[in-house]
């Protein structure tokens, strides 16, 4: 039936920190279970666990029962030879899923030649089919690094359905994606759970877990505060901390106050920070945008919406010189140095030096640029980060504590313009308001431009001044109304 059962898993570091707390669960064909809670509390460790891909710096207690076997007590050449074929694992960091030297429709047949033995052309076609399911039927001609972060991921779970393992672990499988592709990955993990499979995702959208539904879990500092049917969870929970939880989602935001956005074309020097006039970006005989009007002023808040792979990150890396364009200009005033222009990363491990602990970054940011550690101690509390993982490789903390640091970093450097990039992605609705409420706090106290690009529509609602939305290569700008 390939059930699996977890009794008593308790994970710890061998210093003896307890990072899960005596968490037991279930799941299996037609019965799957969700894990929400807090970024860095635990559910991604659960996971790596079942899945026996824990760093060997963690120790693992309990039981892991998988057909009446315990896990825990196999060799790690044991517990390799069920990836892919017993048990498939859909990362959370899609880009490191995917092999940066292969195109994506090879990477995908490649899963049915080694686990499968179908020949090459059959699995040609078979990956095919799977890019199309996900939307991607145009893209297997691609190479990871051409893709945007949903692009990557949606490759990430064709790649995990074309190994037909009956055990599936999805790690935020609707991270980065708009609604409409979240609602298709959703319907495609209800399709494996009806065609048997057993499943266990990790999610911070409330919504991906009731439509999934079975069984949810709400997890906070390692522990498992409460269990149950998806439904009665979601509706009626019986935690304060989960009833916090759910009134976190943007959609039970207040409306903010917005100051009248400056019309662009009459945007005094002083406050536009970055301007563009029809600015045009193709990839080949592709189009993601044309004539494009944009100017980016202090103490504003503009919010780019559209699909994925639409081209909103490639906007806002033009704005900020990072990236060649065809069409248009871009201009920014001449007595601002480059570093005061930040970018929040959409892959937050990208962007950090992986065999550096994330002290050591930032002890020589704030040498480099004379912060004082008075400004990261109160920065890195505001945004809910304790100091002990300054000591920790970024790798040893959740995506979502990663995040956090790049905001920390890139707010320290007291930029003009600050371009989020899919910023509250990976955080859970707790973390996301704070991290919100932090970003619009900056910008009317510092008096910054924010770029923020996002696929979440009641958000953008919620904070923007200014609408900015891209979609088959068409834009139209609307502004939001000021309360």
């Amino acid at each position: 039936m390939h059930d699996i059962r977890i009794e008593n898993l308790t994970v710890r570091t061998q210093g003896g920190t307890v990072l899960v707390d005596d968490v037991s669960l279930a799941f299996g064909p037609n019965r799957p279970v969700c894990l929400i809670g807090e970024t860095g509390s635990g559910k991604s460790l659960i996971m790596h666990a079942v899945m026996g891909s824990l760093p060997d710096s963690l120790v693992c207690e309990g039981k892991i029962l998988f057909d009446g076997v315990d896990l825990l007590t196999q060799t790690a050449d044991a517990r390799r030879a069920l990836w892919g074929r017993k048990i498939a694992l859909l990362p959370q960091e899609p880009w490191l899923a995917l092999d940066p030297t292969m195109r994506v429709q090879g990477q995908v047949a490649e899963v049915y030649t080694a686990l499968h033995g179908i020949p090459a052309r059959e699995a040609g076609q078979k990956a095919d089919g799977e890019l199309s399911a996900v939307g991607l039927a145009h893209a297997g001609n691609a190479y990871p690094f051409e893709l945007s972060g949903g692009m990557a991921q949606r490759v990430s779970i064709a790649m995990a359905h074309a190994g037909g393992s009956p055990v599936m672990l999805a790690d935020e499988p609707t991270k980065g994606l708009d609604r409409a592709l979240c609602k298709v990955v959703g319907e495609l993990l209800c399709f494996e759970v009806a065609l048997g499979r057993a499943m266990m995702v990790i999610t911070h959208d409330l919504e991906l877990a009731e439509q999934v539904g079975g069984t949810v879990g709400v997890m906070r500092r390692g522990r498992l505060l409460e269990a149950g049917a998806a439904a009665d969870i979601l509706s009626a929970p019986s935690d304060p901390y989960t009833r916090h939880l759910v009134a976190s989602l943007p959609r039970n935001w207040p409306v903010r106050d917005h100051p009248h956005p400056r019309n662009d074309a009459t945007s005094s020097g002083d406050k536009a920070v970055v301007t563009g006039r029809g600015i045009g970006k193709s990839f080949g005989e592709r189009q993601l945008f044309s004539g494009l009007d944009i100017t980016l002023n202090r103490g504003e808040i503009t919010v780019v919406l559209g699909p994925s792979g639409s081209g909103k990150s490639t906007l806002g890396n033009i704005l900020l010189g990072l990236m060649p364009f065809q069409e248009g200009a871009v201009a920014r005033p001449g007595n601002l140095p480059a570093m005061r222009y930040q970018k929040i990363y959409q892959d937050p491990p990208s962007a950090f030096i992986a065999h550096q602990t994330l002290g050591q970054g930032f002890d020589d940011l704030r040498r480099l640029h004379g912060i004082d550690m008075a400004r990261q101690t109160a920065m890195m509390e505001s945004l809910g980060l304790d100091r002990g993982l300054l000591a920790r490789p970024p790798s040893a903390i959740s995506g979502g504590e990663l995040q956090r640091f790049a905001i920390a970093r890139s707010l320290l450097l007291d930029p003009v313009m600050l371009f989020a990039d899919e910023a509250t992605s990976r955080l859970d609705p707790v973390s996301q308001k704070r991290v919100i409420d932090l970003l619009v706090a900056q910008v009317r106290e510092r008096d910054l431009a924010l770029l923020l690009v996002t696929h979440d529509e009641v958000l953008a609602e919620r904070i923007a001044d200014r609408i900015i939305r891209i979609d088959n290569a068409r834009t139209a700008t609307t502004q939001a109304k000021a309360a």
